[in-house]
């Protein structure tokens, strides 16, 4: 990639885990260097000073709130998130990777529910709300962090909304994908503002992740 002016700063904000392994891995095949990367230890700011780019490590779901801020000009994280979160960025390229299935799951034959009290668990209230809210249809929202295929095992809830990748833990359950709301994969996003302000430079990488893409 030919690198524009690194007196012109950009800071992206990567998703802590494996979207930032598989993130880091992209952009040092476009030619920015991310060797600190590699082996981040406690630290949580980076820089490639040469090309004039700076990283910052983020829980998955501060990604869209940095963004949105514009303490970061680019964000890198799942499509889920995005939908959850709901801000005003842009999305300028799927990078295809962390590819799953956000779905409604429960014990076999659960589907079409109905009720007052139907329960949903999820980490996912936003777009559990909306998904159902589309149908018609009045659901009571119970927020869980942690492992939300608990919640019809134990009778908390009726159905979860959730991502599923292989199933298995599903399947493991007694559990099983009763509806899906979407596909999702790993996004970059870009503040709004700064693809005004720096747009060139913004676009140059996006441009270059694509290319490294479709090879």
């Amino acid at each position: 990639m030919t690198h524009l002016r690194a007196d012109i700063p950009l800071t992206i904000a990567l998703a802590k885990g494996r979207l930032a392994e598989q993130t880091v891995g992209l952009l040092q095949a476009v030619g920015v260097d991310c060797s600190d990367l590699r082996d981040p230890g406690r630290k949580l700011v980076f820089a490639d000073a040469a090309h004039g780019y700076r990283f910052i490590l983020v829980k998955p779901g501060d990604v869209p709130t940095y963004v949105d801020h514009g303490v970061a000009d680019i964000g890198v994280v799942g499509k889920d998130t995005l939908l959850e979160e709901n801000r005003p960025l842009y999305e300028l390229l799927d990078l295809g990777f962390g590819a799953c299935r956000l779905c409604v799951a429960g014990f076999p034959g659960g589907e079409g529910q109905t009720g007052a009290n139907f329960r949903v668990a999820t980490k996912y209230p936003n777009i559990a709300r909306g998904y159902y809210a589309a149908q018609g249809r009045s659901i009571e929202i119970i927020k869980l962090s942690g492992s939300v295929e608990l919640g019809p095992l134990v009778g908390l809830s009726d159905v979860i909304v959730d991502i599923v990748e292989s199933g298995g833990t599903l399947r493991a359950n007694g559990l099983e994908v009763l509806e899906t709301i979407g596909l999702v994969s790993a996004r970059a996003v870009v503040n709004v503002v700064a693809l005004k302000t720096k747009g060139q430079k913004i676009r140059a990488l996006i441009a270059a992740l694509a290319a490294q893409l479709h090879q």
